[in-house]
């Protein structure tokens, strides 16, 4: 008699995503919200300085944009999604700023790691169009490296979420995709 094969643990083949869509600290705020994200990392990516630090960002002179990189679990969540997410929760309109937050590092930007990548997101970046009446200016380039910020940097919202800018501009961010069903209200 065969005995019935046992059942695997096997963990999630989990998937990457890049995005920059102004401050990192906003966007990991948002993706760590979501089902399936399994982890998000803000980090530098796009220029051409080797580990640049945040402050050598911050000068422009890097190339570099303020980009947050998703691990995550596509059997619970799709890249084509996290693209939805990502188009909601920035303005794409506005070319190298979000809010107060303005330079070169501060751009819409899509860095892709497979054809397949780059495919979904033009297709994403066409339909995001259609709901905003200006052009959408970001951009979709390929990843050739991501540079984690420094460990100050990561998980700052859930941190300090008593600081200033997490208070005036991550929470009311949050609260609004909350309102629009983009992200799912906090668990009680």
């Amino acid at each position: 008699m065969n005995a019935a094969p046992e059942p695997t643990n096997a963990p999630a083949k989990l998937e990457s995503a890049t995005f920059g869509g102004g401050c990192f600290w906003c966007g990991e705020a948002v993706f760590q919200r979501i089902p399936g994200v399994k982890s998000v990392t803000s980090g530098f990516a796009g220029g051409t300085t080797s580990h640049p630090s945040y402050e050598e960002v911050c000068t422009g002179q890097t190339g570099h944009a303020e980009v947050i990189q998703i691990r995550f679990d596509p059997a619970i969540i799709s890249y084509d999604k996290l693209m939805e997410v990502f188009f909601e929760e920035h303005d794409p309109t506005t070319l190298n700023r979000q809010g107060n937050d303005q330079g070169t590092q501060y751009r819409s930007v899509i860095l892709y790691s497979t054809p397949a990548q780059k495919d979904a997101a033009e297709k994403a970046k066409a339909q995001a169009a259609t709901h905003f009446s200006a052009p959408i200016v970001t951009q979709i380039v390929p990843l050739t490296a991501f540079y984690p910020a420094e460990e100050y940097h990561q998980n700052f919202y859930n941190l300090h979420p008593d600081q200033g800018y997490c208070q005036f501009i991550i929470r009311p961010k949050l609260q609004k995709l909350i309102d629009k069903g983009v992200i799912p209200a906090a668990k009680k």
